[in-house]
């Protein structure tokens, strides 16, 4: 299994950080993302616990449920479905208040159920994601400059 672990400053409150990660419809603006809609509201409506969200990151379409919700806090969830081999054991995205910031701390986990290159794939995926939630986080970040 592989782990991800990202951390950033966000120089804004954490209501406001937490509303971008958690609206599915700011998701195209950022850099990896080409493409997401709610399949199912969650409860709060729209993007609360149970929803889930399909999202575009060419060429691959995966779909996450979210699986806490807790305003501006925490914000978690499960991949239960990619179109490539891959098992998600779950992400979590906290926030804690700073002094005139928020420090989020993301984190997820998965594995590659691919026999002999498995282990090569889950190197590739984490460099990949670690990448992606960064970038994820400097879009935030800039959104609310």
């Amino acid at each position: 299994m592989r782990s991800i672990h990202v951390t950033r400053e966000i120089p804004a409150p954490p209501e406001a950080v937490f509303d971008l990660l958690a609206d599915h419809a700011n998701y195209e603006r950022f850099r990896p993302i080409h493409g997401s809609e709610l399949v199912r509201e969650g409860e709060p409506p729209p993007n609360g616990l149970g929803a889930l969200r399909r999202i575009k990151v060419r060429p691959l379409t995966f779909e996450e449920e979210i699986t806490a919700y807790e305003r501006p806090s925490r914000l978690d969830y499960l991949i239960v479905k990619l179109n490539v081999p891959f098992e998600h054991h779950g992400g979590s995205i906290r926030l804690a208040s700073e002094v005139g910031s928020t420090h989020v701390d993301w984190r997820s986990s998965f594995t590659v159920p691919l026999p002999v290159i498995g282990g090569l794939s889950e190197a590739a995926w984490q460099q990949l994601l670690a990448r992606g939630f960064r970038q994820v986080l400097e879009d935030v970040e800039r959104m609310l400059a």
